[in-house]
């Protein structure tokens, strides 16, 4: 019989076809005790239990599965199975159910915790650590630049990467068009940005694992400093140019600082990821120019679907002042 939390919904999960499961594999047995959810910011169901004295998180797709919700959580968990064994800071797999449905997977729980959320001590009380937190968060991510991405064949499309960027995300932005009462993009030097970057991509990289969405908001941290306990959030990641993420990163930056001030300047994160990463960083003002393109067009479909009466309209007119701010960060990049 499973105990759980009275916040969570506990007929999501069938816990004797679950336990039959583990008992497949080999996992300890018994009861299920001490169930409760994992708070975040994804649809996707998290519960975290123990059975036979063993904590686990049990990562499944929502009560009603949206269109993709099983093929990301398949790439997730063979994401999570393939940097097992490297220094990379992820959760760790213990096994996964992807070849039927319900596709779920089961981790070892991350001892840490998320600085968006707030601070435990000593962190909140130290400036020197919380600037090494940003200086770590450029470690962890040169930890998976520098893993091959052969341990995940037929991932991604490498071949043409950069070159797709501005029309997949023009073309994403145009799309935004079929919203009722969206007027379009009011974005100040929108195609000015967009000519620049098509006309100052990178010639040439090297293929990597990429994240595909890393910024502090999808980091735990060690409780005891300032290290990164584990990086989260999977679904967006591809075999592409992980020096997309570094530009993610710095672009996400402004936005980190206000919780966090002591945050180390952009410069410094770079140059930290530099010492420890082969890439040719000559480009990296394009990949921060990206970033904040990219993103911001992400964000104007919120202000979009708010326009259209299906998102809130405060959080879309933040957000769209948001994507204002990405795009005018942009041009002091293109202008250094």
């Amino acid at each position: 019989m499973a105990t759980s939390s009275p916040h969570i919904d506990v007929s999501l999960i069938d816990f004797d076809v679950l336990g039959a499961w583990m008992d497949v594999h080999g996992l300890p047995g018994g009861p299920f005790e001490h169930v409760q959810p994992v708070p975040g910011g994804t649809q996707n169901v998290m519960v975290r239990f123990e059975r036979g004295g063993v904590p686990y998180v049990l990562r499944r797709p929502p009560l009603h599965v949206r269109a993709k919700s099983n093929e990301v959580l398949r790439r997730e968990a063979r994401v999570l199975a393939a940097l097992r064994g490297t220094d990379v800071p992820a959760p760790r797999l213990v096994a996964a159910q992807t070849a039927e449905e319900p596709v779920f997977y089961l981790m070892e729980p991350v001892d840490g915790f998320n600085p968006t959320l707030g601070l435990p001590e000593p962190h909140a009380s130290d400036p020197a650590i919380r600037q090494r937190m940003g200086l770590e968060a450029a470690v962890a991510l040169a930890a998976l630049g520098r893993v091959s991405p052969d341990v995940l064949p037929g991932f991604g499309r490498p071949g043409g990467f950069l070159e797709r960027q501005v029309p997949r995300w023009m073309g994403e932005l145009e799309s935004y068009g079929k919203l009722d009462g969206y007027p379009g993009p009011e974005i100040p030097r929108l195609r000015e940005t967009a000519g620049w970057l098509e006309r100052n991509t990178p010639a040439t990289f090297t293929p990597g694992i990429m994240h595909g969405d890393y910024h502090l908001a999808n980091l735990m941290f060690s409780r005891e400093g300032p290290w990164v306990a584990a990086i989260v959030d999977w679904e967006m990641c591809t075999i592409g140019d992980p020096l997309l993420d570094l530009g993610w990163l710095v672009a996400t930056l402004p936005s980190a600082r206000e919780q966090l001030p002591e945050l180390p300047a952009p410069e410094e994160l770079i140059a930290c990821y530099a010492e420890l990463s082969e890439r040719d960083l000559s480009a990296v003002d394009w990949y921060v120019v990206m970033a904040c393109f990219k993103l911001g067009i992400v964000l104007e479909g919120t202000h979009a679907r708010a326009c259209a009466g299906k998102a809130p309209k405060d959080i879309g007119d933040l957000l769209h002042q948001t994507t204002l701010d990405l795009f005018a960060r942009a041009q002091t990049w293109i202008s250094r």
